[in-house]
C-alpha cells in the first residue's frame, strides 16, 4: 500500500496510508524541527507530502490534518536582541525534478483561474547558499539589519551588517520608500573562502567547513571588527511589500534596486515559457562547479506582482514562488557501527556512524537508516561500504550497501525490542512506521526531550535553557514536569546546594536565568498551545486553535466538552480548516488524560496565558467572522476566495455550524446552502461577496 499509485487505492486503503503519512509526517517534523535531528532529505520529505496531497484530492471527503508544520528557519541564540520583522520572512517550497516546475505552473493556473494559452512571466534567479538577512530602511537610511530568525523575530546584526560594502548605509533617491525592509542572503565567495582558511591554518584557528558556515558564523560575531575583516557579499533580491515601490514587476524591482545601489545577481533571467525555465536550469546546473560562489538550485517567482498578491501564502512558503534544487551529492563510506536513538515520543531511529567523509563540501560522520524495515530492506551491515547522499541542510542518509565490498564475517543487524536508555519494551503498533519505548514516565530521554521542547523558541523560549541544562537539571532531580521550572528559583532559595555554587554556574549566570524564566510567566496562547507537545499540533495548528477560541479556558472547556462527537462542541472543532478526524482525536485524548489536567493546573498556577489577539483590525467587516464557502465562483477560485478573506481577518471553515457567520454561494451550491437557510445564517452570492471585498 505504501508504494502502491494513488489512482489504484481503495478508499479503505486510502484511508490507512493517510493515516500512515499522518503519522510519518509528524515523524519527521519533530526530528526536523525540535530535535534538530532530521534523518530524511528533502526531496524524500516533499515525496511523502505530495503523495499525501494526492490521495486527499482524490478523496477529499477523508482530509485530516496531515500537512508538515509551517516552521521556518533558525533557532535564536546567544546575546543578540532579537527583533520583529516588519512582515513575516517566509520559506520556499521545494522541487526536485523537471516535473515538479511544471506543476508548479499548473498550480499557478488553477489557482488564478488562467487559460493554457496565458502566458506566464517567471523570474529565476540562483539560489545562493548563504544566510538569508533583512535590511530596514526609515527615510532612505539604513536603520537595521537581522537575521531570518524564526521568520517572525530575528537577531539584531545591524553593526555589522554596516560593515560589508554591497549594503548602501544611505539611499537618496527620493523615490525610495520611506520605511522598508530589503531582503537577500549574505555569502562568501570561493576564492575569498580558500584564502580565509588558509589564513586560520596558519594562525592555528579552527577551519570552517564550507563558504555557508564561514559568513553565518562571520556575520554573528559580537564585534564588528570581526565581521569587517571577513570577505562576505550580499545579494539583494526581495522585500517586505512591494507597493511602496510602485512597479508591477518583480523584474522592474530588481532593476530598481541595481540603481539605488544594491548588489542582485546579474545571473537573474527572466523566462516566458516552462521551457525557458528549464533551459535556464539545466545551465546553472552544469555551471553550477565553475560559479565563484555556492549554489543549491534556482528560485522561480511569478513575475506580475499583482498575481503574487492575490495568490499569498500556504502557512510557511508563498504559492507563487518555487525552489529547484539540484541533485544531492553522494559519496562512498565505510559503515562502522549502528547505534539507536531515542526521541521525545520514544521512537527509536537508528543512526550509522561512518568513518567521516566530505559530502557536498561538509564533513560527515553520522547518517540515519530510518527504521528497521529500511535496515532490512537494504541490507544494511556493520562492516559494510556503503553509499551515502547529502540533499539540503539535512543529515545524510545511506542508499545502499555495496555488497561486492562486504567483509565476510559480516552479519545482519538486529534491531532491539528494548529501549536502550531505561530498558523498557520496544513496541511496533499495527500500521507504525516505528518501533517506540513504552516507558514514557520512566525513560529519561523522553520526558528531558518533552521538557527541551516545551521551552524551545517557539514555545516559551526561555533565552539560556538549553538542552544541556534541560538534561542536567532532570538528571539532578531538579526539574520534573513543566511546572517545575517555574518554582526553581523559589526552591533554589532554600537549597543546600545553590545554582550559583554548581560546577559551570555562578551569581550572573544563575541570576540570568531566574530572570529569563520570569520574564516568560506571560505567554501568547497559540505558544502555549504549541508548547504541550501534543501528538500532530504543531506550530501552525496551535495558531489555527487559538485563533479560533482566542482564550486558554475557552480551548481548554471546548477540548474537553469535545469528547462527546455528538455535541456541537466536537462540530465546532471539526469546522475549522485544517483541523481533520486524527488531530481532533488526539486533542481530545490529550485532555481526557487526567493527569495531563493535572499538569495544566498546576502550572497555570505559575504562568498566565495570554489571550490571542484578533489577527485584523476591527476596521474589516469580515475581522473575526466565520465564512464557509461552497459552489464554484465564477470571478476567483475557491482557493483565492479563502486567502483573500483570511487576509481581512475572517476564519474561514470546512463546514457550517450555529456560529458560522456568512455563507458565499457560488454554481452549485449544494447541502452547505440548505445547512446556513436551516440555521438562519447569512448567504451571499459571488455579487455580493466581492462587493463585501471591496
Amino acid at each position: 500500500m505504501t508504494t502502491m499509485p494513488v489512482d489504484q487505492l481503495k478508499e479503505e486503503e486510502a484511508r490507512e496510508e493517510l493515516k500512515r503519512l499522518a503519522k510519518l509526517i509528524a515523524h519527521h517534523d519533530m526530528l526536523y524541527y525540535i530535535e534538530d535531528q532530521p534523518e530524511i532529505s528533502d526531496a524524500d520529505y516533499d515525496k511523502l507530502r505530495q503523495r499525501n496531497a494526492a490521495i486527499e484530492k482524490r478523496f477529499p471527503h477523508l482530509v485530516r490534518e496531515d500537512s508538515p508544520s509551517l516552521r521556518v528557519g533558525a533557532p535564536l541564540l546567544g546575546p543578540f536582541k532579537k527583533v520583529k520583522h516588519l512582515k513575516p520572512v517566509l520559506s520556499l517550497d521545494n522541487g526536485f525534478e523537471d516535473k515538479d516546475v511544471y506543476d508548479f505552473m499548473d498550480r499557478i493556473r488553477r489557482f488564478l483561474g488562467l487559460s493554457r494559452d496565458t502566458p506566464i512571466d517567471i523570474v529565476a534567479e540562483p539560489k545562493i547558499d548563504g544566510l538569508s538577512a533583512t535590511l530596514r530602511y526609515e527615510k532612505g537610511i539604513f536603520i537595521l539589519g537581522a537575521t531570518r530568525g524564526d521568520g517572525t523575530e530575528g537577531e539584531d546584526i545591524t553593526q555589522n551588517l554596516k560593515t560589508l560594502k554591497d549594503i548602501p548605509e544611505v539611499v537618496e533617491d527620493k523615490t525610495f520608500p520611506a520605511l522598508t525592509e530589503i531582503r537577500g542572503e549574505v555569502y562568501m565567495r570561493h576564492n575569498d573562502f580558500l584564502a580565509m582558511n588558509q589564513e586560520r591554518e596558519k594562525d592555528h584557528l579552527p577551519l570552517f567547513a564550507n563558504p555557508r558556515n564561514a559568513a553565518a558564523g562571520s556575520v554573528r560575531q559580537l564585534d564588528p571588527k570581526v565581521t569587517a575583516s571577513r570577505p562576505l557579499k550580499f545579494f539583494a533580491y526581495s522585500c517586505d511589500d512591494y507597493s511602496p515601490f510602485h512597479e508591477t514587476t518583480h523584474w522592474d524591482f530588481l532593476v530598481k534596486l541595481k540603481g539605488w545601489g544594491f548588489t542582485t545577481n546579474p545571473l537573474a533571467r527572466l523566462c516566458k515559457t516552462t521551457e525557458d525555465i528549464l533551459t535556464y536550469y539545466h545551465e546553472l546546473e552544469a555551471q553550477r562547479a565553475s560559479l565563484p560562489y555556492d549554489i543549491d538550485g534556482i528560485v522561480y517567482k511569478v513575475n506580475r506582482i499583482d498575481w503574487q498578491r492575490r495568490m499569498g501564502a500556504s502557512g510557511r512558503a508563498p504559492r507563487w514562488a518555487l525552489a529547484h534544487k539540484f541533485p544531492a551529492e553522494k559519496a562512498q563510506t565505510v559503515l562502522k557501527d549502528i547505534l539507536i536513538q531515542v526521541g521525545r515520543t520514544g521512537t527509536l531511529t537508528p543512526v550509522a556512524i561512518l568513518e567521516p567523509v566530505t559530502v557536498g563540501g561538509v564533513v560527515v560522520s553520522r547518517a540515519t537508516l530510518h527504521n528497521e524495515d529500511e535496515i532490512a530492506r537494504k541490507d544494511i551491515r556493520v562492516g559494510d561500504t556503503v553509499l551515502l547522499q547529502r540533499a539540503g541542510d539535512v543529515i545524510p542518509q545511506v542508499l545502499s550497501s555495496l555488497k561486492d565490498k562486504r567483509p565476510e564475517d559480516s552479519h545482519p543487524f538486529i534491531f532491539p525490542h528494548t529501549c536502550p536508555v531505561c530498558g523498557s519494551h520496544a513496541v511496533r503498533l499495527p500500521g507504525e512506521v516505528a518501533r517506540k519505548c513504552i516507558g514514557g514516565l520512566i525513560c529519561t530521554t523522553q520526558a528531558a526531550l518533552r521538557l527541551r521542547h516545551f521551552v524551545s523558541r517557539d514555545a516559551f523560549d526561555i533565552e539560556g535553557f538549553g538542552s544541556k541544562h534541560i538534561d542536567a537539571f532532570y538528571k539532578e532531580g531538579l526539574i520534573h514536569s513543566p511546572q517545575d521550572i517555574f518554582t526553581l528559583e523559589e526552591r533554589n532559595k532554600e537549597s543546600l546546594t545553590p545554582l550559583r555554587t554548581r560546577e559551570g554556574w555562578g551569581p550572573l549566570s544563575s541570576h540570568n536565568l531566574f530572570k529569563a524564566i520570569d520574564v516568560r510567566r506571560k505567554i501568547p496562547l497559540h505558544r502555549f498551545i504549541y508548547s504541550l507537545g501534543i501528538p500532530q499540533v504543531g506550530q501552525a495548528t496551535a495558531k489555527l486553535l487559538a485563533r479560533h477560541y482566542l482564550s486558554y479556558t475557552g480551548w481548554k472547556d471546548a477540548m474537553i466538552a469535545a469528547k462527546d462527537q455528538g455535541g456541537e462542541p466536537y462540530a465546532e472543532l471539526m469546522s475549522i480548516d485544517g483541523i481533520g478526524p486524527s488531530v481532533s482525536a488526539d486533542l481530545i485524548a490529550f485532555f481526557d488524560e487526567p493527569h495531563n489536567l493535572k499538569v495544566l493546573d498546576e502550572l497555570l498556577q505559575e504562568i498566565t496565558v495570554l489571550n490571542e489577539a484578533p489577527p485584523q483590525a476591527s476596521a474589516s467587516p469580515l475581522a473575526n467572522k466565520t465564512i464557509v464557502f461552497t459552489g464554484t465562483l465564477d470571478r476567483m477560485t475557491r482557493s483565492e476566495a479563502k486567502v483573500r478573506a483570511e487576509a481581512l481577518g475572517a476564519k474561514v471553515s470546512s463546514s457550517v455550524s450555529a456560529k458560522t457567520d456568512y455563507v458565499v454561494v457560488g454554481a452549485d451550491a449544494g447541502s452547505k446552502a440548505k445547512a446556513a437557510h436551516a440555521f438562519g445564517i447569512k448567504v451571499l452570492n459571488e455579487v455580493e461577496w466581492l462587493k463585501l471585498l471591496e
